[in-house]
C-alpha cells in the first residue's frame, strides 16, 4: 500500500527529551513555566561548527548520554515519547482504579490498561488463548483448505498469505480500492534473507533459532522444533524472492497495477479468489495489487511447498504474532530476537510502558480525546496554524522564484501548496468503538475485539468514498506525516512540545525545530515521489517534460551526495532515503526564510550569547540528538528510509549558503562544498 511519510521512523520502538516538569504547553496548571529553550550545555565548541555541525551541536550531550537498557536509542524523539508515555500513565492509571460506566470512553481505556497489567492472568492462561487457532492450522488438508483459513483469519486479526488493506486509489484519490501487496517475512526485508555479509547470516541463524524456540514452548521437542524452523526459514526464503526491494517500492507507478478481479483469478489461477474474498467479506470488481511478482510466486508455492511446511509456517506466524500477548516465555523468547537482536535492547521495558502503547495503538482516539483535554492547549494549536501558514506563504514565494521551472509548473505547484489539508493536534472528528467490547479480566479477548473492529471499519470502506478528515496517527504521537493521497500535512499534539514547539520559545528555536518539521513534511509533497501527484492527491504527471528531467537531475544529486556517507561500515542507501533527504532539505530552508521575516530574524539580539541565526541553526541541530546501539543503526540504515541524524544535520547544512554565512563556513572545512556542488532544490 502506499505509504505516508513521516518526520520520524515509522516503526514501533521509538522515539524523545525529557522536561514534561517544566512542559509550559501542558493542561496541568501546577507544571512550571519553562524559560531555557535552548540547551547550550550539549554543545562541544571543541568542535568546529564547519567540519561537524552535529557534534558541535550536540557533541558533550552525545558524550555523555546513556541509553537506558530498556531502549534501543535516546534522544530528543525517545524522551519526549516517554514522557508521554508518563502523561498517559497518569490518565491509564487513574481511570484503571475507578468503576467507570460501562461501554464508556473512561471505561475502555481504563479496562483494557487493567487487563494488559493484570500478567498473574496472562500468565496463567499460557497460551491459551491461540490455541483453537492453532486447531484450525492443525487441522488443514491441503492448501486449499489453507488458503481459506487464512482468508477466514482476516475479520480476526489472523490473516495471512494476502497482503490486504483497502485505501484510497492513487489514480482516483477520493475512492477507496480495495489494495494486495507483498508480505509474508518474518525478518524486515527482503534483503535479510540474500545478504552475505556476517552480521546479516548471524541475524539469520539467530531467526532460526527464535522460530524453533517458540515452537519448543508449545511442548514440541528441540529436534523436531529446529526441522520445523529450518522448513519455514526455507520457504521464507522462497517468498523474499518475489519480494520487491526497498528502493522498488518507493517507486508509486511501479507499483500501480488497478486490474480486474477476473486478471486477478488469472494471476493467482489456484487460488479460488471468490470464495477467498467471500471469507475476507470483500465485494469488488476491480483491485490494486501493488507486487504482482509476489502473488505469482505464492501461486506456485502453494501448490510446490509440503503442506506440512505451510502449516509450520502458519503456526509460527500465529505464534509469534501474538507472543507480546501471551504469557512471559513467549514475550521473552519475542523480546530476545526482536529486542536485543535487531534493536540491541538490553531488558524490556517496564510492562505499564508496553500496555500504554497497547492503549494508544488500539483505543487510540478514545484515550486521545483525555490526553488532548488535559495536556494540549487551544493557545498552543493556534500558534502552530499561525506558524505552518508563515512556512506556507514562504514556500509560495520559493516557488514563484524558481529559476529552473517554467511558468506552466510553477502553476500546478502553487495550487498543490494552497491545497494542503492542515491537520493540528487532535482530529476534528472521534472515531467511533461502539462495536468494541473491553473486560478488565481478559486481555487476549480484548485485543480481538480491537481487531475485529479495525477490519470491519477498514472493510466498509471499500468502494466508498475517502474521508479525508480521518487521521493516521494518534493524538499522543511523536511524529509528524505526509500523506500524498490526501495531499495532507499532520501535526499530532504529542510533538507539538519542547524540545519541538513552545508556544513561549523565541522564534529562533521554534522555527529552526518545528519549524522545520513543518517545512519537511510539506517538501514531501514535492519530493521525488509526492511530487508525482497533482493537488487533489491523484497520481498524475502535472510537470512539462523539461522540467521534470531538471529536477530528476536534482535529485540524482541528492541521491549521489548520500550514497557517500558511510557508519558502522555501513553506507547510507541514497536511493531509499532520497524523499526523507530532500524533505529535510526543504524543511530547513523553507523554516530559516520564514524565521527571518519574524522580528528576532530581522535582529541581531543575542540570547544565551547566540545571534539569531546561530539559535535556529543549534535548535535545529539539537531536535535530532540521538545515540542509538549499533544493532538498531544496522538495522535502520538497512530498513529505513530516513538518513541516520548526523547526515540529516550536516547534509542539508553542507547545502545551505546561510549556514555558512552564520558560522564562517571556508574551503576546507568537511562540510564545505563548492557552490556549484551544492544541491538547492526548493
Amino acid at each position: 500500500m502506499k505509504q505516508t511519510f513521516y518526520l520520524w521512523l515509522a516503526i514501533p520502538m521509538v522515539f524523545v527529551m525529557s522536561c514534561k516538569s517544566k512542559n509550559s504547553n501542558s493542561g496541568d496548571d501546577t507544571v512550571a513555566k519553562r524559560t531555557v529553550f535552548f540547551d547550550k550545555t550539549g554543545m562541544d565548541t571543541t568542535v568546529k561548527p564547519g567540519d561537524n555541525f552535529f557534534d558541535y551541536a550536540n557533541g558533550t550531550w552525545m558524550k555523555k548520554a546513556v541509553i537506558p537498557a530498556s531502549e534501543s536509542d535516546w534522544g530528543s524523539f525517545t524522551t519526549l515519547y516517554n514522557d508521554n508515555e508518563t502523561n498517559l500513565h497518569k490518565i491509564l492509571d487513574d481511570l484503571s482504579s475507578k468503576d467507570n460506566a460501562a461501554g464508556s470512553t473512561e471505561q475502555k481505556v481504563g479496562d483494557l490498561f487493567k487487563s494488559g497489567m493484570d500478567t498473574a492472568a496472562i500468565e496463567k492462561l499460557g497460551y491459551d488463548p491461540i490455541k483453537p487457532q492453532l486447531a484450525k492450522i492443525a487441522a488443514v488438508k491441503d492448501y486449499k483448505d489453507l488458503v481459506k483459513l487464512a482468508a477466514d483469519g482476516f475479520k480476526d486479526g489472523n490473516g495471512f498469505l494476502f497482503g490486504f488493506g483497502i485505501g484510497p486509489d492513487d489514480k482516483i484519490s477520493t475512492k477507496n480500492a480495495a489494495q494486495f501487496y507483498q508480505t509474508g517475512l518474518g525478518l524486515p526485508n527482503r534483503d535479510y534473507y540474500f545478504n552475505t555479509d556476517t552480521t546479516s547470516a548471524g541475524i539469520r541463524a539467530k531467526y532460526v533459532k527464535y522460530i524453533a524456540k517458540l515452537f519448543t514452548l508449545t511442548g514440541v521437542d528441540a529436534a523436531t522444533a529446529a526441522k520445523k524452523a529450518d522448513g519455514i526459514m526455507k520457504l521464507e526464503t522462497a517468498i523474499a524472492q518475489s519480494h520487491s526491494t526497498p528502493v522498488e517500492l518507493r517507486d508509486p507507478v511501479k507499483n500501480y497495477h488497478k486490474i480486474t478481479t477476473t486478471d486477478f483469478q488469472k494471476l493467482i489461477p489456484d487460488v479460488d479468489l471468490k470464495d477467498a474474498f467471500s471469507r475476507m467479506e470483500l465485494n469488488t470488481d476491480t483491485v490494486l495489487v501493488s507486487q504482482p511478482k509476489y502473488y505469482q510466486a505464492l501461486d506456485g508455492l502453494l501448490k510446490t511447498t509440503p503442506i506440512d511446511v505451510w502449516k509450520d509456517y502458519a503456526t509460527y506466524g500465529e505464534l509469534t504474532g501474538n507472543a507480546t500477548l501471551l504469557s512471559k516465555n513467549f514475550r521473552d523468547a519475542h523480546f530476545d530476537f526482536f529486542g536485543k537482536v535487531l534493536y540491541g535492547s538490553k531488558v524490556q521495558r517496564e510492562r505499564w510502558k508496553t500496555v500504554v502503547d497497547q492503549v494508544d495503538g488500539g483505543l487510540g482516539e478514545l484515550l486521545g480525546q483525555i490526553y488532548v483535554e488535559k495536556y494540549f492547549t487551544p493557545d498552543a494549536k493556534k500558534r502552530m496554524l499561525d506558524l505552518v501558514k508563515n512556512l506556507q506563504s514562504v514556500y509560495r514565494q520559493r516557488i514563484q522564484n524558481l529559476d529552473w521551472m517554467s511558468p506552466e509548473t510553477k502553476k500546478k505547484a502553487l495550487e498543490k501548496l494552497d491545497a494542503f489539508t492542515i491537520k493540528i493536534g487532535y482530529p476534528d472528528k472521534w472515531k467511533n468503538y461502539d462495536d468494541v467490547t473491553i473486560d478488565k479480566g481478559t486481555y487476549f479477548a480484548n485485543e480481538v475485539s480491537i481487531a475485529k473492529h479495525e477490519y470491519n471499519e477498514m472493510i466498509k470502506k471499500e468502494g466508498k468514498p475517502v474521508d479525508k478528515t480521518e487521521w493516521g496517527m494518534t493524538p499522543p504521537t511523536v511524529n509528524a506525516g505526509y500523506n500524498p493521497s490526501a495531499n495532507d500535512i499532520t501535526f499530532p499534539a504529542g510533538i507539538l512540545q519542547y524540545p519541538f514547539f513552545d508556544k513561549d520559545a523565541d522564534d529562533a528555536v521554534n522555527y529552526g525545530a518545528i519549524g522545520m518539521v513543518i517545512g519537511h513534511e510539506m517538501t514531501h509533497g514535492f519530493d521525488d515521489q509526492g511530487s508525482q501527484y497533482d493537488k487533489n492527491g491523484n497520481l498524475n504527471v502535472w510537470w512539462t517534460p523539461e522540467d521534470a528531467a531538471k529536477f530528476k537531475k536534482k535529485v540524482q544529486v541528492v541521491v549521489d551526495q548520500f550514497n557517500k556517507d558511510t557508519l558502522l561500515g555501513m553506507h547510507v542507501n541514497g536511493q531509499l532515503t532520497t524523499g526523507e533527504n530532500m524533505a529535510d532539505m526543504g524543511g530547513i530552508t523553507i523554516a530559516y526564510q520564514a524565521f527571518k521575516n519574524t522580528p528576532e530574524g530581522k535582529s541581531d539580539t543575542k540570547i544565551d550569547g547566540l545571534t539569531p541565526d546561530q539559535r535556529f541553526f543549534l535548535g535545529f541541530a539539537q531536535i535530532w540528538r540521538v545515540k542509538a546501539r549499533d544493532e538498531y543503526m544496522r538495522t535502520r540504515i538497512a530498513t529505513d528510509p530516513h538518513s541516520p541524524e548526523i547526515f540529516r544535520v550536516n547534509g542539508p547544512l553542507s547545502n545551505f549558503e546561510p549556514f555558512y554565512k552564520t558560522f564562517n563556513v571556508k574551503p576546507g572545512d568537511k562540510l564545505y562544498r563548492p557552490e556549484n556542488e551544492r544541491v538547492n532544490v526548493w
